[in-house]
């Protein structure tokens, strides 16, 4: 038999998870001969809980784990300000850790948290972990019965509830509005494609190019490593933004992926003496405090982060309320909005 997990003995015995959970610990709400026939059939298998299983459940803290891939991202502080007010508001606390784009700190946090500090996860996953494609201490967590709520960047592979945004709809209605203000030569600025909210994205721009009837031209498309979003490489990322713009000057719209590089591209416009929004019209992707407050303000997709939090953290609760860790999952999708400013205004 392949390595014992709480799904396989659950499975074997055409039982629950939260059954097999609550016999091994010797929990009175299950029958004793339903509590002797999992031991049992645990010992005989030398059933041994991993580091996220030791956690399966001897006592509830009445605590969500939150792992967010950075801090400094507007998006993702008002996604945790939901999560804090709904779980505040059913008597819940909240701990969160950072995995700072890394897989490793991303396992090693929810190793951290589960053993014995939470009930339950809510994560945005790394985009290391979705360059290595290695979901193993997600799979490892829900197998041994405790619930994950992912938001945001959510892996399709995974089952569990998910809350996102539609990211290809919000992009295509974005890259809409430049045609409609007479943009012809509309660019992107992008993640490379492993970054999943990067890729639907792109998607978007490409399915509103399509539908509007303008050619799509690769060189109007711009792929930027990830690290480039970090401060010690702006310099980097903004040379790249300028090319873009210096060897395309045809170019008369930009749709980019995240604020940062929206940001980036009216600042490199304006030095290369372009008028926004008058000769070059951009909008960015998540509506942050940023996009409020640049110089022209720059027209948004907000995806509204605080309703993506309140939605996770009752998905997660209504879990452990319910001692329900099995399907069916859901997978909530929250409508964007285009927030319009300046950097798109009519002339």
């Amino acid at each position: 038999m392949q390595k014992l997990t709480l799904k396989k003995i659950a499975k074997e015995l055409d039982v629950s998870i939260s059954t097999v959970s609550k016999a091994l610990r010797d929990s009175h709400e299950i029958s004793k001969d339903t509590r002797d026939k999992i031991k049992a059939f645990a010992k005989l298998y030398n059933y041994k809980p991993n580091n996220i299983a030791l956690s399966l459940k001897n006592r509830k803290t009445k605590t969500l784990g939150v792992i967010i891939p950075e801090i400094v991202h507007h998006f993702f502080t008002t996604v945790i300000s939901g999560i804090e007010k709904v779980a505040n508001e059913r008597g819940y606390n909240v701990i969160i850790g950072l995995s700072n784009e890394s897989f490793t700190k991303e396992v090693i946090n929810m190793e951290m948290l589960a053993n014995g500090s939470i009930d339950g996860f809510i994560l945005s996953v790394s985009k290391e972990t979705q360059l290595l494609k290695d979901y193993h201490h997600l799979t490892e967590t829900i197998d041994q019965g405790m619930p994950i709520v992912m938001f945001d960047r959510a892996i399709k592979e995974i089952g569990c509830d998910k809350v996102i945004v539609d990211d290809v709809e919000g992009a295509r209605k974005a890259v809409n509005k430049l045609v409609s203000l007479g943009c012809k030569n509309i660019g992107i600025i992008t993640t490379k494609d492993y970054v999943s909210v990067g890729k639907l994205r792109t998607t978007g721009y490409l399915t509103a190019l399509t539908e509007s009837n303008l050619p799509l031209n690769e060189n109007f498309i711009l792929k930027l490593n990830d690290e480039l979003n970090e401060e010690a490489h702006m310099d980097l990322l903004e040379q790249e933004i300028q090319l873009l713009l210096k060897n395309n000057p045809e170019i008369d719209g930009i749709f980019a992926v995240n604020e940062i590089y929206a940001l980036s591209a009216m600042k490199e416009a304006l030095k290369l003496g372009k008028s926004i929004p008058k000769d070059i019209k951009v909008i960015g992707f998540t509506d942050g405090v940023l996009s409020k407050y640049a110089t022209p303000g720059l027209t948004s997709v907000s995806q509204h982060g605080k309703q993506i939090g309140e939605k996770a953290a009752d998905l997660l609760i209504d879990r452990l309320e319910n001692d329900h860790v099995e399907p069916p999952f859901q997978t909530v999708v929250i409508e964007t909005e285009l927030i319009e400013r300046a950097s798109t205004s009519e002339i």
